[in-house]
């Protein structure tokens, strides 16, 4: 599918943040994307964007985005190691990076970029009995996803793909 999408338009590189907050039974710190956004309006995701230009590494752009989009400070995160890089059907090649996060930050939302913040304990999303494999037609062909709801919120897509990759490179080792 990015093959195809590539032929479209330039596949754009960006970073996210897979925070993975350390309490006793740690989380993970998602968003919700604002709703009036253009691109995933309303969609779970984790912080994160398009590596700029003067982002020195995508471990950079990913914490300018988390700073941005909540305010969490690079002095709470302690990076672990990048992920495989993650191609999207809309052009976005990602590289994922995983971060131990101390607790005690406080969270500024940028509600221009997210409504909300949020987090989801690690054992609930690294449980496969939760990663649920749906489908829906796309440029006519059958795609699947993974969506992992919880509570009211319904994790998918991309940010559902990641995070099956983080269990996958965790528990299928």
């Amino acid at each position: 599918m990015l093959e195809i999408v590539a032929r479209e338009q330039p596949v754009r590189p960006a970073a996210v943040l897979i925070a993975v907050v350390d309490h006793p039974e740690p989380t993970v710190l998602l968003t919700q994307r604002s709703a009036h956004l253009n691109d995933h309006a309303g969609q779970i995701a984790f912080p994160g964007g398009k590596i700029d230009a003067t982002d020195t590494s995508p471990l950079d752009a990913a914490l300018r985005e988390a700073e941005e989009e909540v305010g969490l400070s690079r002095d709470f995160v302690e990076p672990i190691g990048y992920l495989d890089l993650y191609g999207t059907a809309f052009g976005f090649r990602i590289l994922p990076t995983v971060a131990r996060v101390r607790p005690g930050f406080a969270l500024t939302i940028n509600h221009s970029e997210v409504d909300d913040a949020f987090e989801v304990p690690l054992s609930f999303l690294m449980n496969p009995a939760n990663h649920q494999v749906h489908s829906k037609e796309f440029r006519g062909m059958e795609r699947f996803y993974y969506a992992m709801p919880f509570a009211e919120r319904y994790i998918w897509g991309a940010t559902a793909g990641m995070l099956r990759v983080l269990y996958e490179r965790i528990y299928s080792s």
